[in-house]
């Protein structure tokens, strides 16, 4: 945990939950993981715990536009962005240097630095 932040047990199992899974999980599901290794956590807990976490930049939140949530672990140098199926919800997680030039000459052109960014491609299989 971070300086300042008070070291719980849930908290700590919540924080280890999503960085030792791969994927993007809602908190639902977090909830329910942790509970199944006979842990006692409240639905509160988890739902505080991962707003706490993401305000410490410990997590990343994202959002994938059909009004869940879903939570991975943020390892430092570790940048990707999403693809998100919406037939499927399938997640792809990608990584462009092309891509990431292009925000950089962008943001330039209009006299600013990409400090940090989102990218998320909502896409459906071509058939």
């Amino acid at each position: 945990m971070k300086e300042g932040m008070r070291y719980t047990k849930q908290r700590l199992a919540i924080l280890q939950q999503i960085e030792s899974s791969s994927g993007h999980h809602d908190a639902e599901s977090i909830y329910t993981n942790i509970r199944a290794k006979n842990l006692n956590v409240s639905r509160a807990t988890v739902y505080r715990t991962l707003d706490m976490l993401d305000k410490n930049r410990l997590i990343r939140k994202l959002d994938v536009g059909d009004g869940r949530i879903r939570y991975e672990s943020r390892k430092e140098n570790d940048h990707h962005d999403h693809m998100i199926c919406l037939e499927t919800g399938d997640i792809i997680e990608f990584f462009d240097e092309e891509l990431e030039r292009i925000q950089d000459k962008i943001a330039k052109k209009h006299g600013y630095k990409v400090i940090r960014h989102s990218h998320q491609l909502f896409v459906k299989p071509i058939k």
